[in-house]
């Protein structure tokens, strides 16, 4: 482990690669045999385990159900929807043959010619069409809605360049599909699910995020507005960490979905769509990891404390580990995970290395000494710090300490967010900033199309969000010098 950590990649000397050996020495993922495609090992799961659960608690203190779809979508479906299939034509799986047979000429199994299908499936890439063209047998009045479903599950899009986590052609995520009667609750419930993201990301993930519209070319295909959170990662990047769509009357139209309303009128039903995933782990890692590894938020860490005994001798080591049972139990009976390792066939500065790799918040060691003096050796992850305290009482001490990583962690991404956030009024600065400092610029827009991706073809930054609190600020575009009412976000992004 001491030389797997030496051959850590720095963030200064290559971010990139930094992040891919991070992924790797800490167990998170790994390239799979299929390419584009990751495999989630158990510590990576675990972490993910832990976002999924409180998610879908938030999802169902806010009235949601889950439920589950198909994964496999008719292309008729897609055809529908003109501007859905637009955005996703070009990352579409199909399945064309539903069988394989053996090879007459002995290679091994072939594609059975005769088993074509009639119709070509779509591997899931979102479930909009597959989910309304369900919904419309399930409404038929007002007092049908409103629908408010979430999904956990899979889905494929199939990206030629790929990075674990944050681009892969399959990944893991959950996606909520509600149904209204008004456009005023569709326009509510977008809202209020980009608030619970927001509220995930800065409570759970320690992650400060940017609330915003996306302009239209950026706005999710089929939706008529489209909210989202922007975090910036320690590389001065953006990353888009979840996305919450106003979908208006588009999928009903397509799929012919009307009610009754108390009016007694026909109306077609109103949308929204709303999603997270995989790639939140990515956030996770590129915003609080340094080069000793992963910092995890205690709240998401699968191992909250590691107590590692230091001892001489069998005798040593099971008075140590008396001692350690009874701080586990007093952590266990607050709800804080616990590990005691008292593996023999390595080293303790082997098994220090390894949970610093890993972002454990806590570590607890206890030798002779701390026994004969009801010492403990505390450590903490975050700030890298060390000191010796009384043993009593070190539950109620831990309690406390993993609230106080917690904010600190997100104290320290807040502090550095803030301080990359740079407000320019020319087109010269705009590229100057970005080229030399990178972060988010707040700048003027015309509103156009064009100068957008003019900005985004000679830069490569995009805007990221109009933000929800941007103030009206009467200005001229930094690039045609046209008429611009407030400040847009523009960085470059993952």
């Amino acid at each position: 482990m001491a030389k797997e950590l030496k051959d850590l990649t720095s963030r200064e000397e290559d971010y990139s690669k930094w992040y891919n050996d991070l992924v790797v020495k800490a167990g998170l993922a790994e390239n799979s045999a299929v390419r584009g495609c990751m495999v989630i090992k158990p510590y990576g799961y675990a972490i993910w385990e832990k976002m999924h659960d409180a998610l879908d608690k938030m999802f169902k203190d806010t009235g949601h159900v889950n439920a589950y779809f198909p994964l496999f979508i008719p292309k008729s479906f897609f055809s529908k929807e003109a501007h859905h299939v637009e955005g996703f034509a070009k990352e579409c799986a199909v399945v064309t043959h539903y069988r394989l047979k053996n090879d007459p000429e002995g290679k091994g199994v072939i594609v059975d010619p005769d088993a074509r299908l009639e119709e070509e499936l779509i591997v899931r890439p979102t479930s909009e069409t597959i989910i309304w063209n369900t919904y419309k047998n399930w409404i038929q009045s007002y007092r049908d809605l409103p629908i408010l479903c979430n999904q956990w599950a899979n889905v494929v899009r199939w990206e030629m360049r790929t990075r674990l986590f944050l681009r892969t052609a399959e990944f893991l995520w959950q996606e909520g599909h509600t149904a209204h009667a008004t456009k005023e609750e569709a326009v509510e419930e977008a809202r209020k699910m980009i608030g619970v993201y927001r509220d995930f990301a800065e409570q759970w993930l320690a992650l400060p995020v940017i609330v915003g519209h996306k302009s239209d070319s950026e706005r999710f295909a089929g939706a008529d507005d489209t909210l989202t959170i922007e975090a910036l990662m320690q590389d001065g990047k953006a990353l888009q960490s979840g996305t919450s769509h106003f979908l208006g009357q588009n999928f009903a139209k397509a799929f012919d979905v009307q009610f009754t309303n108390k009016e007694g009128q026909l109306d077609y039903v109103w949308a929204t769509s709303w999603g997270v995933s995989t790639r939140l782990m990515g956030a996770l890692i590129m915003a609080h990891s340094d080069n000793n590894g992963l910092v995890l938020p205690p709240k998401l860490a699968p191992i909250q404390v590691v107590m590692v005994p230091i001892y001489k001798g069998e005798e040593e080591l099971r008075s140590i580990v008396a001692v350690m049972e009874g701080i586990a139990a007093e952590l266990k009976a607050k709800g804080i995970s616990v590990k005691i390792d008292d593996r023999d066939n390595v080293r303790s500065g082997f098994k220090f290395a390894e949970y610093e790799l890993k972002g454990v918040p806590v570590r607890l060691a206890i030798g002779p000494r701390d026994l004969a003096g009801g010492t403990v050796e505390l450590a903490r992850r975050d700030t890298l710090t060390k000191e010796s305290v009384p043993a009593e009482g070190i539950a109620d001490r831990i309690e406390n300490l993993l609230e106080d990583i917690q904010r600190n962690i997100y104290d320290k991404a807040l502090k550095f967010r803030d301080s990359m956030i740079t407000r320019v009024d020319t087109y010269d600065e705009f590229k100057r900033v970005l080229e030399e400092k990178g972060g988010f610029i707040l700048a003027h827009w015309d509103g156009t199309p064009q100068t957008e991706e003019l900005i985004k073809n000679e830069t490569k930054a995009t805007i990221r969000c109009i933000p929800v609190d941007a103030p009206a600020e009467e200005g001229t575009c930094i690039v045609s010098g046209k008429p611009s009412h407030r400040r847009v976000l523009f960085a470059k992004s993952y």
